[in-house]
């Protein structure tokens, strides 16, 4: 089963707030999920992220691929140096 870490919208309409989620690569973007890993909203300023870098890890050590909008998430968290760095030192 190929797993990925990726956006899930929710929200009223224009006004969009998505939910960091690992699902199934052949789910429907708002459907099923495994688990929920953060939260982020655009509409704030600053943008709004909150992520359980703990769940982050443990999804990312076990193969699950972010999409390139989770990935520039994790990198701006800092989650996506901590993974190399702990995936390259084991």
């Amino acid at each position: 089963m190929a797993v990925k870490i990726r956006l899930k919208r929710m929200g009223a309409n224009k006004s969009p707030f998505y939910r960091i989620v690992v699902a199934d690569a052949r789910s429907p973007r708002d459907g099923r999920q495994i688990e929920t890993v953060g939260t982020y909203n655009p509409l704030t300023q600053p943008a709004t992220v909150q992520i359980d870098e703990v769940k982050a890890l443990k999804w990312l050590a076990d193969g699950a691929k972010p999409s390139d909008t989770v990935r520039n998430l994790f990198s701006e968290q800092g989650i996506m140096e901590k993974f190399h760095n702990a995936k390259y030192s084991k």
